[in-house]
């Protein structure tokens, strides 16, 4: 970008970030109705342009319009008419006990605009994971200023006209562009920052926000292992893991990125991916890429990304089970199930992020909590098991953002479950009622009656009576 069209581009950022902090001031006082209004016209908005949704999703990346409508516009319907139905109870402050000690006085929290915020997301859910922290924003009583990635333009210019169509630009503000618009965006001393994407990124938004002391919600992502146990069903696992791993061609924070197959059942599980691959996207080769139902990699760069991964396994001795067909020019991968695969190679160190799914086996439950804690804490854990010993111990000796037993990724769709990393994979929480907090100050407030408090038995000068009681207190409440 020229430097005047950069120069521009900051005054512009600059005037935004001021309004916005102006009227911040005014939503702290924001009803519910108001709030309420806000997210209805969204959700209004949303409903009437679906099909529109479908469209700038496929040119993006050929996403299935089905995929688009449940991972994409249902999930951002379902947190709009959540966040409706609970505002009320949400906004309405916490009452708290109070010690005997404060025999008199009442408590209790209250729930206040954070004020300005920025919500930076990714390209691989473009629509929803813009427009669902967007929500959790409103909802709060927040201002928004809206960074969608540069990688899906299609989506970024559709989110563009939402927002000026839906919202006054004091309310809600949107800007496209490169790294540097980011950049600058990140300069400013927002009081929220909600960054979606790599915790490479991750680092330089949490740094960013620490020259403002700026609190930040970081989703971020990790290698999600998968351990099917040796009493799994194993057509059900399959079926799920297959859905969860190729559905917009692995693209997906919470993908399964690994599987630890038991050594016992090795050989019919992978006989049943197979099949199940079959059943979801054709036979291997030309029928899947002439597929309706499988999405491409977003863009040649991450294509490249994806075919370096597989070659260094390939070279390292990993066997192609299924799949491994590519084509660049269309930025297709087929679904690739790897097997010898090693400590070794990179593909066991680095997220995925695409259709390539390593199988490793095990046949010792304590090599399983072993692989899985010499990695940074993943953003989601799978266990296929009826063996409640085997669940116990792996949720006791593993820490994760999320776990779902016997099946993969649906805990994102529980709307009061939180959603969110441990330290490389996120920090922070999000959805629902936990979105409403993370954009707002839970305020103590502590009300004492006139001419009482329990604190005057120590005022100074401290003599015998002070000593005494403070003596006192220690022993019963020490």
């Amino acid at each position: 970008m020229e430097n005047r069209n950069l120069s521009k581009l900051q005054e512009e950022i600059n005037e935004t970030f001021e309004l916005h902090k102006q009227h911040a001031l005014k939503l702290r006082l924001s009803t519910k109705e108001e709030r309420a209004r806000k997210l209805s016209k969204l959700r209004e908005w949303i409903k009437k342009n679906k099909a529109e949704i479908r469209k700038a999703l496929y040119a993006d990346f050929k996403k299935p319009a089905t995929e688009v409508d449940l991972t994409e516009t249902y999930l951002v319907l379902s947190e709009i008419n959540l966040a409706l139905k609970n505002l009320s109870k949400w906004m309405q402050p916490k009452k708290v006990k109070n010690p005997i000690t404060l025999t008199g006085s009442s408590a209790y929290i209250q729930y206040e605009p954070k004020g300005t915020s920025l919500i930076i997301s990714p390209w691989n859910f473009p629509f929803q994971l813009a427009v669902t922290p967007l929500v959790s924003a409103i909802a709060a009583g927040c201002t928004a200023i809206m960074k969608p990635s540069e990688s899906s333009p299609h989506t970024s210019a559709l989110l563009r006209r939402m927002v000026m169509e839906v919202f006054s630009r004091d309310d809600v503000a949107l800007f496209e562009g490169e790294v540097e618009v980011a950049t600058m965006l990140l300069e400013k001393p927002f009081d929220h920052i909600f960054f979606t994407g790599s915790p490479k990124v991750g680092r330089i938004v949490m740094k960013a926000a620490a020259e403002n002391l700026s609190s930040v919600t970081l989703e971020l992502g990790g290698k999600s292992p998968v351990i099917i146990d040796k009493n799994a069903n194993l057509e059900d696992a399959a079926q799920k893991i297959v859905w969860a791993k190729f559905m917009n061609a692995g693209q997906t924070c919470i993908a399964p990125d690994y599987l630890m197959v038991h050594s016992s059942i090795v050989d019919p599980f992978l006989a049943e991916v197979k099949n199940q691959i079959h059943k979801m996207y054709g036979s291997k080769g030309k029928a899947i890429a002439k597929s309706k139902d499988y999405a491409r990699i977003i863009n040649e760069r991450h294509h490249k990304q994806l075919s370096r991964l597989l070659s260094d396994a390939r070279l390292k001795g990993a066997s192609i089970f299924f799949g491994g067909d590519t084509d660049e020019e269309v930025n297709y991968l087929e679904p690739t199930i790897l097997t010898q695969v090693t400590e070794a190679m990179d593909i066991m160190h680095e997220e995925i992020f695409g259709p390539i799914l390593p199988v490793v086996t095990y046949t010792d439950i304590e090599d399983i909590v072993h692989t899985i804690n010499s990695k940074p804490k993943p953003l989601a854990l799978y266990i296929f098991s009826d063996e409640q010993f085997v669940i116990d111990f792996v949720l006791s000796n593993t820490s994760s953002g999320g776990v779902c037993i016997n099946d993969c990724i649906v805990h994102y769709m529980s709307p009061d479950l939180p959603f969110g990393g441990v330290n490389e994979s996120g920090i922070g929480k999000a959805h629902g009622h936990f979105g409403f907090k993370a954009f707002s100050n839970e305020k103590a407030v502590l009300k004492q009656r006139v001419g009482m408090t329990p604190a005057k038995m120590f005022y100074p000068p401290y003599g015998f009576a002070e000593k005494r009681i403070s003596k006192l207190f220690l022993k019963i409440f020490g």
